[in-house]
């Protein structure tokens, strides 16, 4: 079995498909079909897209501070997380249950950032819960990653807006040197950005997801590959494919960054 059959199966792509993106030299189904092939495999090796220029941070607040006196710039693991738990910084702190800081390795190579917390997440703790999160283990799996190897998930807000409504610009000001704090700590080798907002967030642009995908962009210095949402994935599934096309160029910028 190689890597991506576990992905493969879950995205409903049988052994037997690849997406029209990796069979571009194929010819052309009609709309929504995508063609048999015979075998399914990562995109062939080619030269990368050249990134994009890396956006504006979203904010130079790292030298916030609260009493402590300490700017989160300053912060390690612990004192971070103390801190997140305790912000109120914007009105969302009034409504949570608890803040979600993220989840994994805090060495990782990996780093995946989704939007903000929903109810479940809200209520456990943790990012990524439910079918979502389900679906997001399996994607995990196939790139041969776990939730605490090698992979550090979180959110570009702690804290779940009520009824799961978009974030406000203020609050993602206001949350924003968390998370550049987190990835300076961990210090990964790439970022997935998951889904239309978290990229939008991390890129600072008002750009679709749609033009987004497919190619390089740069997050504090960071190679960011933008992808759907797994929550999304599970109410449009022709996007599946799409998703797969996302993380065999995830994977092979992975590689070569390694290599």
């Amino acid at each position: 079995m190689s890597w991506h059959d576990p992905l493969l199966e879950e995205l409903g792509i049988g052994p037997l498909w690849v997406s029209r993106t990796a069979a571009s030299a194929q010819p052309q189904p009609a709309a929504g079909v995508t063609e048999p092939v015979a075998s399914v495999r990562a995109a062939p090796a080619r030269e990368l897209p050249r990134p994009v220029a890396a956006a504006a941070p979203l904010v130079r607040a790292l030298g916030q501070a609260d009493e402590s006196g300490e700017p989160i710039a300053a912060l390690g693991w612990d004192a971070l997380e103390q801190r997140v738990s305790q912000c109120t910084l914007c009105t969302l702190c009034e409504k949570r249950t608890q803040t979600v800081f993220g989840v994994g390795d805090r060495n990782a190579n990996w780093m995946l950032i989704g939007e903000a917390p929903g109810e479940n997440e809200d209520k456990q703790g943790e990012p990524f819960v439910g079918q979502a999160g389900k679906l997001l283990d399996n994607m995990l799996q196939a790139l041969a990653l776990q939730r605490d190897r090698n992979v550090f998930i979180a959110n570009v807000l702690k804290c779940r807006p009520p009824g799961n409504r978009n974030p406000e610009p203020v609050e993602v000001e206001r949350c924003a040197p968390y998370l550049q704090r987190q990835v300076a700590l961990v210090q990964p080798k790439l970022i997935v950005a998951m889904g239309r907002f978290a990229a939008q967030s991390l890129l600072k642009t008002t750009a679709s997801i749609a033009s987004l995908r497919g190619r390089l962009h740069e997050y504090e210095n960071v190679p960011v590959i933008v992808t759907y949402h797994p929550a999304y994935l599970l109410r449009s599934l022709p996007d599946k494919a799409k998703a797969w096309t996302d993380l065999c160029l995830a994977k092979a910028t992975f590689d070569k960054l390694s290599g």
